[in-house]
């Protein structure tokens, strides 16, 4: 605790800078990954929805089958009893009995023809379902294929990287628990609220590292005498002198290279 109040502003911004190099490079990894892990979500999630409404094409396509079976059945008893009033007219005592079962016989065959006619409709049903279901299986094999070769890419990567990435991230840890509590929190604030999540940055050119603002000479000089932490105004970020940046920038490189 006592080394941490002895620390010159100087060391201050170094252990900043080097926190900033640290949390930069694991932002590299991840961004190598870009994309990716999501992109395998999304696949999995549009496999299962194709298998799910594959499942639901092949439920219809059974109940419609079942269907054709059920009319078939209809078609044969009605049949049957076509032949059994067929030979109860055969022995009709009166016209009435006969006209009687002459109806019986129109309606059975009404039956028949009715149940022929669904039967075509769920054949051109189980058809089309069949055209429906083909070209499902292909988008499921594709996209089933897509995503073998996604997760493949993905687990590369993770195999190159997260090694380096859990070490640099323990790295990271110990470096800001170094760091007094004032400058993390202001860190860790300016680092959150900035696309590139560069809250430390070197002067450029007379400017600060990713911004078009010039740095008034003045306080160009201030910052280069390390006496002070100074903000930019314009973007908040913490300011270093390019120096201080490049020797911080070697020293993390070569630790870097041994991970």
């Amino acid at each position: 605790m006592a080394k941490k109040t002895e620390a010159t502003v100087e060391d201050k911004l170094r252990e900043l800078y080097d926190l900033q190099l640290i949390d930069s490079r694991i932002d590299e990894i991840r961004n190598v990954r870009g994309e990716l892990p999501l992109e395998v979500q999304d696949l999995e999630d549009e496999v299962e929805g194709l298998n799910t409404r594959l499942a639901k094409l092949d439920a219809h396509l059974e109940d419609l089958n079942e269907q054709i079976k059920g009319k078939k059945n209809l078609i044969e008893e009605s049949k049957t009893l076509i032949k059994k009033y067929s030979e109860q007219q055969k022995n009709v005592r009166n016209n009435r009995e006969f006209n009687s079962l002459s109806k019986e016989i129109e309606f059975q065959e009404l039956e028949i023809e009715l149940a022929e006619k669904h039967i075509r409709e769920f054949k051109a049903q189980i058809e089309q379902q069949n055209e429906v279901i083909k070209d499902s299986k292909e988008r499921v094999e594709q996209r089933a294929e897509h995503l073998k070769h996604k997760k493949e890419e993905l687990a590369e990567i993770l195999k190159e990287t997260e090694k380096e990435e859990q070490a640099l991230m323990k790295m990271s840890s110990d470096h800001a628990d170094s760091i007094e509590p004032r400058l993390m929190k202001a860190y860790s604030k300016i680092r959150h609220s900035v696309k590139n999540g560069l809250a430390v940055v070197p002067i450029e050119r007379g400017a600060s590292g990713g911004s078009y603002f010039t740095i008034p000479p003045q306080v160009q000089v201030e910052i280069a005498s390390r006496k002070k932490v100074i903000t930019d105004e314009h973007s908040g970020r913490i300011l270093v002198d390019a120096a201080l940046a490049h020797e911080q920038a070697e020293k993390m490189n070569s630790v870097f290279d041994k991970l």
